[in-house]
């Protein structure tokens, strides 16, 4: 008999223990829930399963298969009038501070010129890989950016499909906050800001090209940037400000508008499947709810879009009164989730005014 051959029987059966334990545990879970979580939950667990297989060898959408997302007759795509769409609408059914570009930046130059100054040395910083992030200075993720890289333990996630990624584990992913701000793209309004006070393409052009670079690198579905659908929500807010910032630039070409599109569908499909009802159900909720809205409010071309816009709108007025107490105070009684709240509410509150979408005069609990 081998070495090896004397401990494998131990070492299985040691395995089924832990994955026996494993599952008792998880059916220990399911203590008290009720019949709508178990619903809900098990719908996310199936369409899990499912998309395990179907993310197996996928391709990116294709044109034909945008067009049925898409509330159109024509029988073709024009990337050219999509495009057109969105950007005749920039400032409209969005934020309309985006229409009064000169005075802002007249206004950033003559009474904030060390936050302009501030602002654009970040863009700079950011375009050539260098980001300030949760209290870190001047982290580098490597050139190219590798966007599934957490850069101070040297972690670096698969590609696998997103619900197979044990992301909570250190030693898989590292600390995953620092990778997840990231992949938000907040820089990416930073660099329409630095753009609206230079004039300079070279900040649209650092929009595109890793924009362009996450989607090559983060397909649908696969990766670590799939994993939490407050993540895709914070990530779809970012593009679509920056989508409004550089609309008129030379760099948004049809084709890459066109495929962001794309992603932002997925991103909305995504956040829709797996909203946060049962798991963290708190600002995680409310800020899935919020992109759902955004995204609903800002392509009116999808099908989906009044769907995504009234559930984010119904699942922001109702958890108002259960995060907010009385005396106006978030719940959870932490000073930044409060501000975290009073910003989505201010954003909903702007986007409704916008869009002339009514809000009622008081939300009861």
């Amino acid at each position: 008999m081998s070495y090896g051959s004397r401990y494998a029987k131990p070492a299985r059966r040691k395995d089924d223990r832990r994955k026996m334990r494993r599952a008792i545990t998880q059916l220990n879970k399911l203590r008290g829930r009720s019949m709508r979580e178990l619903s809900v939950r098990g719908r996310q667990e199936l369409s899990k399963f499912g998309e395990r297989f179907l993310t197996l060898g996928s391709s990116e959408m294709s044109d034909a298969q945008l067009l049925s997302h898409l509330n159109s007759e024509r029988d073709e795509i024009s990337a050219a009038h999509i495009c057109n769409l969105m950007q005749a609408r920039v400032g409209s059914c969005f934020f309309p501070s985006l229409k009064n570009r000169e005075a802002i930046v007249a206004m950033m130059e003559r009474r904030f010129p060390e936050e302009r100054r501030l602002m654009i040395e970040r863009a700079d910083r950011a375009i050539n890989g260098s980001f300030d992030l949760l209290g870190l200075s001047d982290v580098n993720f490597g050139n190219p950016i590798d966007w599934r890289l957490e850069p101070v333990s040297g972690k670096r996630t698969k590609l696998d499909h997103w619900s197979k990624i044990d992301y909570l584990n250190p030693k898989v992913a590292g600390d995953k906050k620092v990778t997840w701000e990231l992949n938000r793209h907040a820089h990416f309004v930073t660099f329409g800001q630095a753009y609206w006070m230079t004039g300079d393409e070279k900040y649209a052009a650092g929009f595109v090209s890793q924009a362009t670079a996450w989607m090559n690198t983060n397909p649908v579905g696969r990766g670590i940037n799939w994993t939490s659908s407050l993540e895709l929500a914070f990530r779809s807010i970012s593009w679509l400000w920056a989508l409004q910032m550089f609309a008129g630039s030379r760099e948004l070409t049809p084709a890459f508008t066109l495929r962001l599109l794309k992603y932002l569908i997925a991103h909305g499909r995504h956040i829709e499947s797996y909203l946060s009802h049962y798991f963290s159900p708190n600002t995680h909720l409310t800020g899935e709810a919020l992109a759902l809205f955004y995204i609903g409010t800002a392509l009116g071309e999808l099908k989906r879009a009044a769907i995504w816009r009234n559930t984010g709108f119904k699942i922001l007025l109702e958890q108002l009164p259960t995060q907010v107490l009385g005396d106006g105070v978030y719940f959870e009684q932490a000073t930044y989730y409060h501000r975290y709240t009073v910003d989505f509410y201010l954003h909903l509150l702007i986007l409704s005014l916008a869009s002339d979408i009514e809000l009622p005069e008081q939300v009861d609990a």
